[in-house]
């Protein structure tokens, strides 16, 4: 089992937001979505992708002599450009750059990396009530490694979370359930139509898994899913949007917190870094009291919910 690998593009430590106490976040490449605010573009595609910061470019030319397929060349000013559609990713200008300004967001993990990396932080799990937490991308569309990691991690005594869109198969999802303490479950938007616009895929069984997941986990009378709502100014903020997510969270029986995620657009500049166009355009994070006004919308319906987290 601790020979199993998986592809991660990320690993973060010390986060704070991403379930209870202090964790360790692990990013696994891959997810079915195309999210028009996903931060984290770079694991949409399950293989390796390339980012290229300009910023750190001091135009010295080692990408373009050493790259076989001559994916990379030189504009009229002397900077680099890179033509993707010539690259396969054999990663030989990430090793030549002297300034990393190109580097490939995609690496193979054990499972028995996942838990040495983990158990360096074990005091601070026990210090702050936290633990490992899987995201990405979609963790779930690799069921075999994220399984596996889990079961590990549960045999080590440490606290698990899957930070889940929930677009996956049902039952690789519930086959996870038995080893993960909490899932961080997103619903982004309840109405299949606009989901479908803004995320490239429909819902309805996004929808479906969580009844399922919540209904395995009632069973047992777990409450051990965290729903998630990123607030997103024009896309899922009216007023009847968010009373068909109200509703639908209190048909659950296993949720035990529903946290309001505010739209921000920290991760723009990563689509620019890997030669994507960032859908969201100019659209700012929605006001304090805009926040506040979708809370008291909740709370007015007997949802404590709460903003980030």
């Amino acid at each position: 089992m601790e020979k199993i690998t998986g592809m991660i593009f990320d690993i973060k430590r010390y986060s704070i937001h991403d379930g209870p106490g202090i964790r360790t976040t692990f990013f696994l490449k891959g997810c079915p979505l195309s999210c028009w605010w996903c931060h984290n573009p770079e694991g949409i595609s399950a293989e390796p992708v390339m980012t290229y910061r300009a910023g750190r470019c001091i135009s010295c030319g080692e990408c373009i002599a050493v790259c076989p397929t001559g994916a990379w060349s030189r504009r009229p000013d002397g900077t680099p450009e890179r033509d993707m559609t010539k690259c396969t990713s054999c990663r030989a200008c990430e090793r030549r750059c002297p300034t990393t300004a190109i580097q490939f967001a995609g690496r193979t993990i054990s499972v028995a990396d996942v838990v040495a990396e983990a158990k360096k932080d074990i005091p601070f799990f026990d210090a702050s009530g936290g633990g490992v937490t899987f995201s990405g991308g979609e963790p779930i569309l690799q069921p075999l490694f994220l399984g596996a990691a889990l079961q590990a991690l549960r045999e080590e005594g440490i606290h698990t979370a899957v930070d889940t869109s929930g677009c996956a198969p049902e039952q690789d999802l519930l086959r996870i359930a038995e080893y993960t303490d909490l899932f961080l479950f997103d619903v982004k938007i309840v109405d299949q139509t606009l989901h479908e616009l803004y995320t490239n895929a429909k819902n309805d069984h996004i929808l479906s898994n969580l009844k399922a997941l919540d209904a395995w986990l009632a069973k047992g009378g777990q409450k051990n899913i965290s729903i998630r709502i990123p607030l997103i100014p024009g896309v899922n903020d009216s007023e009847a949007g968010l009373l068909q997510a109200i509703t639908f969270i209190r048909s659950l029986r296993s949720v035990q917190s529903v946290h309001i995620l505010p739209y921000h657009s920290a991760g723009s500049a990563k689509y620019r870094n890997i030669g994507m166009e960032y859908r969201m355009g100019s659209t700012q994070p929605p006001s304090a009291e805009e926040v506040e006004r979708v809370l008291a919308l909740f709370r007015g319906h007997g949802i404590d919910a709460v903003q980030g987290g």
